[in-house]
């Protein structure tokens, strides 16, 4: 049964304009958040467009993904005009979002302080590669805070640290970006002031990691990296089956492994004083695994899958990112909505009909649905300039001199 989306006034951020100068994934991410919510979020593009709308690989989709439920302002902000008019957006905001280097908001006039002034209720979130300290001044890239904060260490075989296969401290600095412009929104109803967030990649890497610092705090021992660690869990691996093909299996409790043995009948394995609580399998993967690798390895991964759904262990197909548009769970309950990408923001230059990921949580039910897709450059730019004062002939005269983009 398909899980109904919320309708867009019933969203909880309705009513609340967010003002963004982001690109790339980590300010995108911050934004497209508090738009699923019910935000209503300016993003304000150069000329030109934001550079994500043009990136080929795997920076293909980001512009789609991180854009979603947003309107586009396209405007030259190195003109006083094209300030004037953001001044004027932020003058009535409730945030403003931004993962620029340090230093280009204040040279544009949008710093923190010179907000502040202008809107003491705005609450400004900053997305950086580090909080204050040491490193603040050096450039961050998703890959730099894997390396340097252990995550690439521990996901990689020994010797061959590998930063993970997504953008995972860009969107989750984002949506820790999130969290604070909400935990400043909260507070802005006692105080009456906003306030600024900082968000950052590597303290976000570190607290990834922290689960394997605390390891080490605990048993004196440095994990290892996780192709190579010890697991926490006898039965916990990939298994390669019948054809060639893959499939993660996992038996974590004392229970499930009963569980697991009756169904495939190792009564041996079962009654075998050495494997008889989950440390003492822990302690004999090393002949253990390799027996049940021989064993399962006459069964479809299908077959195994079923089983296991059957006796409630955990298990799971190993699905690249495509499969996942043909997922029957994902169609069932509707978490994923038929989008366009306008042409300048597919990277296909031309438009793509598609469907997309939605928020991976409920509000009273409902999930927060899509209101609009990525917007076309510049889309919205007339309308907002029209509801923060600007008459007809003002628009008409920014356009003809290009302070505004022409949509």
């Amino acid at each position: 049964m398909s899980t109904p989306t919320s309708t867009p006034d019933a969203l909880p951020l309705a009513g609340l304009r967010v003002v963004e100068f982001t690109h790339m994934v980590m300010g995108p991410t911050c934004g497209m958040i508090l738009a699923d919510l019910g935000a209503e979020v300016v993003k304000v593009e150069p000329l030109a467009g934001d550079n994500t709308r043009r990136l080929l690989g795997s920076g293909a989709g980001f512009f789609g993904i991180f854009n979603r439920n947003k309107k586009s302002l396209a405007v030259d902000v190195k003109d006083a005009r094209g300030r004037e008019i953001v001044l004027r957006l932020l003058g009535r905001a409730d945030v403003f979002s931004e993962n620029f280097k340090s230093g280009t908001m204040d040279r544009l006039g949008f710093g923190f302080e010179a907000l502040s002034r202008l809107n003491p209720r705005l609450v400004y979130v900053t997305h950086k590669g580090f909080l204050p300290g040491p490193y603040e001044h050096r450039t961050a890239l998703d890959e730099v805070v894997q390396m340097m904060g252990g995550l690439a260490y521990m996901t990689g075989p020994e010797g061959r640290p590998l930063r993970a296969g997504t953008s995972v401290n860009d969107i989750m600095g984002g949506m820790f970006g999130a969290i604070g412009a909400l935990a400043a929104l909260a507070q802005r109803e006692k105080t009456g002031r906003g306030q600024e967030v900082q968000s950052a990649l590597f303290e976000n890497n570190v607290f990834l990691v922290a689960q394997h610092m605390m390891q080490f705090a605990v048993t004196g021992k440095a994990p290892s990296p996780m192709p190579s660690r010890i697991s926490a869990w006898a039965v916990y691996d990939v298994f390669t089956v019948k054809s060639g093909e893959q499939i993660f299996l996992a038996a974590v409790s004392d229970t499930q492994w009963a569980l697991m043995c009756d169904e495939f009948g190792f009564a041996d394995l079962k009654g075998d004083p050495r494997l008889a609580s989950n440390n003492a399998r822990v302690q004999s993967r090393e002949w253990m695994l390799p027996a049940l690798r021989e064993r399962f390895a006459t069964f479809g991964a299908r077959e195994l899958g079923a089983r296991f759904e059957r006796i409630g262990l955990p298990y799971a197909p190993i699905t690249r990112p495509q499969d996942l548009f043909d997922d029957p769970h994902l169609a069932a309950n509707g978490g994923l909505a038929p989008v366009t990408l306008p042409a300048d923001a597919s990277g296909a230059g031309h438009a793509v009909e598609t469907r997309v990921p939605l928020l991976p949580l409920t509000l009273g039910g409902a999930r927060p649905g899509l209101r609009s897709g990525p917007p076309a450059l510049g889309q919205h730019t007339e309308d907002l300039l029209r509801d923060v004062g600007y008459a007809e002939a003002e628009i008409e005269q920014l356009r003809a001199d290009s302070v505004i983009g022409a949509y």
